[in-house]
């Protein structure tokens, strides 16, 4: 029996990011890519490179190989609206808008209502609101709306539909069962979905008639859907879509799996205000520290299992000298766990402050990012 499982729709156990590489069939993120990367960013390379949060790719020095040659990409990614945003959906949206500034390339985002219809108890009117709801904390991110294209499944579906079918013409029964693992148990419009998935990573192809390199962010949960799309691309004459993928952001519990929607409490949403975010972190941040104050004190804690640390490394404290200097202190004893969190609770209320400003200025402008049929 596995210890731990990743599917894109369910994460379970303590995550081994080097079995999964293996099992996944990707490559690591190395120290050499990380250096090329950085000449294109001038030398200011985004902390979650820097300290691995993005650790895994698909084809993406090929990519980068590509855009030398002046054959520029275009970035995808996406969202399935079950619900409000938690700061883990945020991840690879925040990075995709550094990419975005870096090479100063379009971005496609695909909201799949139709998909979280297909699995989830939820009407199609829920998932299409959830989705507009979603795009605000999308658009708050900052990205360019000259260069950014906002899409519900069902409103695109005319333009997208005809190339999906193309890629489902490719995929038998047996491929999904083997990428999903779904039984005949399964409805057909969950057999079909991960074509409409698919389309997005050639559909600029398709409209500028000539091969144009996509690249996803994306949490490794989601590479199967692209594994079969990377089969089925070069029989239809497009590329295969590069790829990059992301660590999980661990839930306020500790570290195995990662946050979810499910555990309302142990996530932080972008929409939750200063009181509670402290509350949550003082409440069910799963801690390093010792049992009592002199413990910690003489033996000091241990930032790799505590759940406030790992996420001012991965996210809110992007200052190298200041993490180290934390992540010292802690080990020391000399800074306690109650104090560490109150260092989160500061970054992370400010960060919130300034998202929650702008995503609601975005709900003025959210019609003008989505195209529709």
């Amino acid at each position: 029996m596995k210890e731990f499982s990743v599917t894109p729709w369910d994460v379970k156990g303590d995550i081994d990011y080097d079995k999964l590489i293996v099992e996944f069939g990707t490559q690591r993120v190395t120290p050499e890519l990380l250096e090329r990367i950085k000449k294109y960013a001038k030398g200011d390379l985004h902390v979650m490179l820097r300290r691995g949060l993005f650790f895994s790719q698909r084809d993406l020095p090929w990519l980068l190989d590509e855009y030398d040659k002046g054959n520029k990409f275009y970035l995808y990614t996406g969202r399935g609206p079950t619900g409000p945003c938690h700061i883990g959906h945020l991840v690879p949206w925040i990075f995709t808008k550094w990419l975005q500034d870096v090479f100063d390339v379009p971005l496609y985002f695909q909201f799949t209502d139709d998909e979280k219809f297909l699995f989830k108890d939820m009407t199609l009117e829920q998932t299409h609101a959830l989705a507009y709801e979603n795009a605000l904390d999308v658009i708050a991110l900052g990205f360019d709306k000259k260069k950014t294209y906002l899409f519900t499944d069902t409103d695109y579906a005319k333009t997208l539909y005809p190339q999906a079918i193309r890629v489902a013409k490719r995929i038998t029964a047996s491929t999904i069962k083997g990428a999903f693992g779904f039984t005949d148990t399964n409805n057909i419009g969950e057999f079909f979905f991960t074509s409409m998935q698919a389309v997005p990573a050639f559909l600029p192809s398709v409209q500028a008639g000539r091969n144009i390199p996509c690249l996803i962010p994306m949490g490794v949960d989601q590479d199967p859907h692209f594994r079969v799309a990377r089969d089925v691309m070069p029989k239809l004459g497009y590329y295969k879509p590069a790829a990059i993928h992301s660590r999980f952001i661990p839930g306020l519990e500790g570290m195995a799996g990662k946050m979810s929607a499910s555990h309302a409490d142990t996530a932080i949403w972008t929409t939750d205000d200063e009181k509670t975010v402290e509350k949550k972190i003082k409440k069910y941040a799963f801690s390093g520290g010792r049992d009592t104050i002199e413990e910690h004190r003489k033996l000091g804690g241990d930032p790799n299992v505590d759940v406030a640390y790992q996420w001012l490394y991965m996210l809110f404290e992007p200052d190298d000298k200041k993490i180290k200097t934390i992540h010292d202190d802690y080990v020391s004893g000399k800074l306690l766990s109650g104090e560490l969190k109150m260092i989160l609770i500061e970054k992370l209320n400010a960060f919130l402050k300034d998202h929650q400003k702008k995503r609601e200025a975005a709900r003025k402008v959210v019609d003008q990012f989505f195209i529709k049929d």
